[in-house]
């Protein structure tokens, strides 16, 4: 990877829907090789995908919770049940594997409280292995970044 496709993935990171044009304009090349390089990137996973970025409170998903959990089994299938199930769960938006007193963090988003309170009760508390819940509500958020800098 080069400085020219350090740039591309930079302006790309905030500006998704830049046209292939204005992209070769900032980079300073015509837009063929610009086009070629950005489809390297794609092709070779370094662009993962292009997505918008919703307020999840226009949508009715302003209650935002980091859930720690722990696991009693560490056995195999038990951690692949675990994962395939948060997969599938539409309010769990990330899910990290960690080091530390806990196994995984989830990134949940639900309306409010109350929709919360049914997550955890019908869902969470429900999943087989999990021994140990903490949540903390997210008052405000300080920082909602993705973009990663490339140097």
């Amino acid at each position: 990877m080069d400085n020219i496709d350090k740039k591309i993935l930079n302006i790309l990171q905030d500006k998704g829907r830049i046209t292939n044009a204005e992209l070769a304009s900032k980079i300073g090349l015509s837009p063929p090789p610009v086009l070629e390089r950005v489809r390297k990137l794609e092709k070779s996973g370094t662009i993962k995908k292009y997505s918008a970025v919703v307020d999840p409170k226009k949508i009715n998903k302003g209650t935002l919770t980091l859930v720690a959990i722990s696991l009693s089994l560490h056995q195999e299938k038990a951690i692949e049940e675990f994962i395939e199930t948060i997969k599938e769960w539409h309010e769990v938006l990330e899910c990290y594997h960690v080091t530390g007193d806990d196994d995984y963090i989830l990134k949940v988003a639900v309306k409010d409280i109350e929709s919360y309170e049914n997550f955890l009760m019908h869902k969470l508390v429900r999943l087989p292995g999990v021994s140990k819940i903490r949540t903390s509500i997210v008052l405000s958020t300080i920082k909602d970044n993705s973009k990663i800098l490339v140097e």
